[in-house]
């Protein structure tokens, strides 16, 4: 990857937009890149943040582990998205730890030239509040999901999320450990709540595709937690 492709790289993810060609180009020429294979890890929980990236390529994973080693996903991030904002500005360690997805190329810049872009360049830091403020918003919900709602329903609200982004019918790219700990939970509970609600005829599965067959009625299942 030369530094032009870098450059449009770095203002495609938004958060270097309002530079100019040139700045750009001062700042591609100070980002490098970098390869991780599937299940490779970025950085632990708790290392020292070295810098910010920016994922180029493919997708990763941050997640948190519990001290019986349970994890529990806080998002999945791809293409344009940016990964370790907040410890770059706070100075403290990564909050998080990130892994690899599939086959990703992520660009990396170090903490000291990005904050001094962002003193540079105030508009550049208000991006990344709101990029933060946005994973906060998420963050929250999570909790409000794991405090107050039951696994069949955080179930249910995966699959009403997936059926707006794919369509009411999909094929699962996850297995069922990787659904639990996205939702808080463990393996054997999500099978056993996929087969209750397909035996209800709310889902439908064969093989790794699920067709949603009530929607209604799952939101109507969810909503009756409210």
């Amino acid at each position: 990857m030369d530094r032009s492709q870098i450059s449009q790289i770095l203002r495609a993810g938004g958060l270097f937009a309002p530079l100019s060609d040139d700045e750009l180009a001062f700042l591609a020429a100070r980002t490098s890149v970098r390869k991780f294979a599937s299940g490779e890890l970025l950085f632990s929980e708790g290392d020292r943040c070295k810098g910010f990236y920016l994922i180029a390529s493919g997708r990763v994973r941050i997640f948190k582990t519990s001290a019986n080693g349970r994890e529990h996903v806080l998002a999945v991030e791809g293409p344009g998205s940016s990964i370790a904002e907040l410890p770059v500005f706070d100075g403290g360690n990564y909050p998080a730890s990130a892994v690899a997805a599939d086959d990703s190329e992520l660009l990396f810049i170090s903490r000291e030239d990005f904050r001094s872009m962002c003193l540079e360049h105030p508009e550049i830091a208000l991006k990344v509040l709101q990029v933060v403020g946005a994973r906060l918003r998420r963050l929250v919900g999570i909790i409000e999901e794991l405090s107050f709602t039951t696994v069949r329903h955080r179930l249910i609200a995966w699959l009403l999320r997936r059926a707006r982004t794919d369509g009411p019918t999909f094929t699962m790219d996850v297995n069922h450990q990787e659904i639990a700990s996205q939702i808080g939970t463990v393996r054997e509970l999500v099978s056993r709540n996929l087969a209750r609600l397909q035996a209800q005829g709310l889902i439908a599965i064969e093989g790794r595709q699920i067709t949603i067959a009530d929607a209604d009625g799952l939101q109507a299942d969810l909503d009756s937690v409210v």
